[in-house]
């Protein structure tokens, strides 16, 4: 049975201009993908006006909150004493956003509620994974 859990954040966008504009997001966490969480982006809040989503590990939120994480398309930082500050590398671009380590750390600990950190191995459904990986080969 699949349980998702959705957070509703206000992300600070970064740009050139002085002014951070705030605009919405939402993490999301599934048991079903108990490795990874992502973050969804509405299509007024991008610059190609469609409905953006970033999907990356768990661990890498949780170690980018204390310390600078990452090192490929998603990257996570500390910024000051409330902030969390989350890079989103693409060909297109870098998004830079900020959100408030609070509402990060709320966040986590429902997930933890939902797979806890150490046992995302025993929410794997293996059997299922390969079965649609060999339908693909036929």
């Amino acid at each position: 049975m699949s349980v998702v859990i959705e957070h509703a954040v206000q992300a600070r966008l970064v740009s050139a201009t002085p002014r951070m504009e705030s605009v919405p997001a939402t993490l999301r966490y599934d048991r079903e993908d108990p490795f990874a969480v992502t973050i969804d982006f509405p299509a007024p809040a991008t610059l190609e006006g469609a409905d953006v989503s970033w999907a990356f590990g768990r661990e890498l939120l949780v170690a980018g909150i204390e310390r600078p994480s990452g090192a490929g398309d998603v990257r996570v930082r500390p910024y000051g004493y409330d902030r969390t500050v989350l890079e989103f590398h693409a060909p297109e671009g870098v998004a830079v956003v900020h959100v408030r380590t609070s509402e990060l750390r709320r966040f986590l600990k429902r997930a933890q509620g939902v797979v806890p950190r150490g046992r995302e191995h025993l929410f794997l459904d293996l059997d299922e994974d390969l079965a649609e990986l060999l339908r693909d080969t036929r």
